[in-house]
């Protein structure tokens, strides 16, 4: 009766499993993978926020494919005034999520069966959404000497007749790593020699922990080029579904692209109007969150960083942006193994590498944007366990 593209596994593994046993019986549980901004006791100004949704022009249907002028002239905006990025406003459509930003474009770009090469680790969302557009991803690996670094070797081992485009994560989730400049130009020859377009997720550009500021794929012109982000991260609002695709590269292939996709927005009109007309609004509350989130996660890092140098079990790893971090961990028994164990004996849930992907085990992935207290508390009994 069903498709084979949604015959998922769907039970639940057995770190889920594990957490629900452990909550049920009614043990505290700190949870080192917190990913939801909404949860973690950030001031929001919420008079400001709901007011932006209460716009009159909100009662008129005004269907526009692309979003409205005014939204997407905000998103231009944004990029001019954080990275240096002229944007012409006609150049972005507005999305629900990047999950639909990223159908978007594997529909524009594949036909069934056809190939994008996808970075490894990476988030493993990349997976639900190529089997439903009917798309194979292929990895590439991001190798790590004293930082991680794009494997262009394999990409190119990778490539196939049916490969249409490189996606990357611009700074990865979970390694925190950003497209370094002399990658960033070798990408864009290996994508020029091949005929292939760069899709890149851009979610966490704005949450550098390096010192550096780093630039954005989306005034990229060497290449067509899709670049994704939205609120969910910017504004740490995923609840207000906002996202956006911009498209840039050489002139005639942006502009055949930018038809096509207008078509395939056209078609669902998923954005409501309310949120498109408080976006210039939502987009401008990112300067006050982003500040109490930098300065929640560089409060956990440095925390971290300090407990780690009293102790020899465990390193983490170099990260650059986001909001995770990478534990490297002794190998003496499975990572799925041993975050069982740390939910079972020391009530802290951690994420398991190989839930990233990671190619071996060793690898712990936790978040950095916990209340600090409760970071505090969780890697103390987290190091604690890995020293027994």
């Amino acid at each position: 009766m069903f498709s084979d593209r949604t015959n998922w596994k769907l039970a639940h593994n057995r770190l889920t499993e594990a957490l629900e046993k452990a909550r049920a019986g009614g043990t505290r549980i700190l949870d080192l993978t917190a990913s939801n901004p909404t949860r973690i006791e950030l001031h929001y100004d919420a008079q400001t926020i709901l007011g932006a949704l209460t716009s009159p022009s909100a009662l008129d249907y005004d269907p526009q494919a692309k979003g409205l002028p005014s939204a997407r002239q905000a998103v231009a905006r944004y990029y001019s005034a954080e990275h240096a990025a002229d944007l012409d406003a006609e150049k972005i459509i507005l999305t629900a999520s990047t999950s639909e930003g990223y159908s978007y474009v594997f529909r524009l770009l594949c036909n069934a069966g056809d190939e994008l090469l996808v970075p490894k680790p990476s988030y493993p969302l990349f997976e639900f959404l190529a089997d439903l557009q009917d798309v194979k991803l292929v990895p590439y690996p991001l190798i790590y000497d004293h930082g991680w670094q794009i494997d262009f070797h394999s990409m190119q081992l990778a490539l196939t007749p049916r490969t249409r485009g490189v996606v990357v994560v611009h700074p990865n989730n979970p390694t925190g790593s950003y497209v370094h400049e002399n990658e960033f130009e070798q990408l864009n020859a290996f994508c020029r020699a091949h005929n292939l377009a760069v899709i890149s997720d851009e979610v966490f550009l704005d949450f550098p922990l390096d010192g550096q500021r780093h630039g954005s794929f989306a005034d990229n012109q060497d290449v067509l080029t899709f670049t994704l982000s939205g609120l969910s991260k910017i504004s740490a609002m995923p609840q207000m579904k906002v996202s956006w695709i911009v498209t840039s590269g050489p002139q005639s292939q942006a502009y055949e692209a930018m038809a096509r996709l207008e078509v395939i927005a056209d078609t669902y009109l998923s954005m409501n109007a309310p949120i498109q007309w408080g976006v210039p609004v939502l987009l401008e509350q990112r300067k006050e969150i982003q500040r109490q989130l930098m300065s929640r996660v560089t409060t956990n890092l440095s925390e971290l960083d300090r407990r780690l140098a009293a102790q020899q079990a465990c390193q983490r790893l170099e990260v650059e942006g986001g909001w995770y971090v990478v534990l490297r961990v002794p190998v003496t028994q499975t990572d799925e193994d041993l975050a069982i164990r740390l939910i079972e004996e020391d009530g802290v849930l951690v994420h398991p590498g190989h839930f990233y992907d990671f190619p071996g085990d060793g690898h712990l992935v936790i978040s950095l944007i916990n209340r600090e207290d409760e970071f505090t508390e969780g890697i103390s009994r987290l190091l604690q366990s890995l020293s027994k």
